[in-house]
C-alpha cells in the first residue's frame, strides 16, 4: 500500500524529496497542494518528472469520497474509503458562524459504549494522522474550497474511534491542522471527545494542546455509568474531574461534558440533581444530547430533554441541549458505516441492498 504525503509536515517532505534530489523550497510547494488534495498531475509549479516518481510510491491523502448523504436540513453525511479497503465516516454540519467537520480517529473503536454503533465490531486499527487529515482534506475538496478559503472551519474528533486511545497520530495531526502553510485550523476551534481517559487527559495537556475537551460522562454515579460504558470499570468520575480541572488549569479552557439522555437509565430529575453536585463550582458546560436509536443496541433517547436542561441550569450548571442534525441519513456515529458493513455482509450472503 502507498504511502499518504498528508502524513508529513514540511520538514519531513523535505527529507523525501532529497532523495529525488530536488530543493528544500519544493517541499513547501507540496505541502501546499497536499493541503487542496490536489492530485500529482494538477500540481502545476512542480515537475512532471517529480510528480511521476512521487505518484508510484505515494498518494496524496489515502482518503477518497465512497458515499455522500445530504440531509433536508443541509447536512452531509460522508462515507471515506481508505486504501486498504477499510470504510469511516465523517459528518459535515452547516451553521452560521461556520462548517463544522466531525472526523472519525479510527476504524470501529474498543470501547464499546452501550448506546454507539461505532464499537459493535470492535477496533479495526487506529487511523494514521494523514488519514484523518486527509478526511477533511477531501470535504475541503468536494466544497469547493480554495487556497484562500477552506469550507470546513471547524473540526470535532467525535466520529468513530476514541481519540485518545490513538493518541500519537492524533496529536500529530493536530499539528498538521494547524500548521501555517497548510489548512491553518485553529485549535480554538477544535474539538476533542473522549470518553475520559485520565492519562492521556493530562498527558494532552503537558504537550501544549489547548483543544475544546470534550469528555463523555453520560451518567451522574459511577454505578450507572458502568452500566453503559465499559470504561467506567477503570476511570472513575472523580478521576475524570482531577483530570479535567488538571487539563483547565494548564490552559485555561472551559471543558464540556456529554450527556446522552437514555431513557430509564440516566435521565429523570433525580439523576439531574445528583450531576449538579457533582459538578457544582466546576468550569465546565453540559451538552444535553438526545440520544439517536441504534437497532443493534436497543436503547432509547429519553423525551424530556429541555427539562432536564432547566433542572441543571435552575442548580447553576450551564446547559445546553444539542441541535439534531442529520437524523435522516443516519447521522449519529456509526450508524452509516455499520449500515454499509451489514449490507455488505447482506451481499457476501448473496442479498445485495444499495447502501
Amino acid at each position: 500500500m502507498k504511502t499518504a504525503l498528508s502524513n508529513f509536515n514540511e520538514a519531513e517532505l523535505s527529507e523525501i524529496l532529497k532523495t529525488f534530489g530536488e530543493p528544500s523550497y519544493r517541499a513547501k510547494q507540496l505541502f501546499k497542494w497536499v493541503h487542496q488534495a490536489t492530485p500529482f498531475d494538477k500540481m502545476s509549479n512542480l515537475p512532471k518528472s517529480l510528480t511521476s516518481k512521487l505518484s508510484e510510491d505515494y498518494v496524496v491523502t489515502g482518503v477518497s469520497i465512497f458515499k455522500k448523504l445530504v440531509s433536508r436540513d443541509g447536512t452531509v453525511k460522508y462515507l471515506f474509503a481508505l486504501d486498504d479497503g477499510n470504510i469511516v465516516e465523517g459528518v459535515l454540519m452547516r451553521y452560521k458562524y461556520g462548517n463544522t467537520l466531525c472526523v472519525s480517529t479510527q476504524v470501529g473503536c474498543r470501547m464499546n459504549c452501550a448506546f454507539c454503533a461505532s464499537g459493535i465490531d470492535g477496533l479495526i486499527r487506529n487511523l494514521t494522522a494523514g488519514e484523518i487529515l486527509g478526511e477533511i482534506l477531501e470535504v475541503n475538496r468536494d466544497e469547493g474550497a480554495t487556497a484562500d478559503k477552506r469550507a470546513v472551519t471547524n473540526v470535532v474528533l467525535m466520529g468513530s474511534g476514541e481519540p485518545l486511545d490513538n493518541y500519537d497520530e492524533v496529536t500529530k495531526f493536530l499539528r498538521l491542522l494547524n500548521d501555517k502553510d497548510g489548512i491553518n485550523v485553529s485549535e480554538r476551534n477544535v474539538s476533542l471527545s473522549t470518553c475520559g481517559i485520565t492519562d492521556k487527559i493530562r498527558k494532552l495537556a503537558d504537550d501544549g494542546f489547548s483543544v475544546t475537551l470534550t469528555i463523555s460522562l453520560h451518567a451522574p454515579t459511577d454505578e450507572i455509568r458502568k452500566t453503559i460504558m465499559p470504561t467506567a470499570n477503570k476511570y472513575k468520575i472523580a478521576d475524570i474531574l482531577d483530570a479535567a480541572k488538571y487539563y483547565f488549569d494548564k490552559t485555561g479552557r472551559r471543558y464540556i461534558f456529554e450527556y446522552a439522555l437514555i431513557k430509564g437509565v440516566n435521565d429523570g430529575k433525580e439523576n439531574m440533581l445528583t450531576l449538579a453536585k457533582v459538578l457544582k463550582g466546576k468550569p465546565c458546560h453540559v451538552n444535553l444530547i438526545r440520544l439517536n436509536y441504534v437497532k443493534e443496541k436497543g436503547l432509547r433517547g429519553a423525551d424530556d430533554a429541555e427539562e432536564m436542561k432547566q433542572i441543571l441550569e435552575e442548580n447553576g450548571i450551564s446547559a445546553t441541549v444539542r441541535r439534531t442534525m442529520g437524523s435522516d441519513i443516519d447521522g449519529a456515529c456509526g450508524q452509516l458505516r455499520r449500515r454499509y458493513v451489514n449490507d455488505r455482509r447482506a451481499c457476501d450472503k448473496g442479498r445485495c441492498f444499495p447502501i
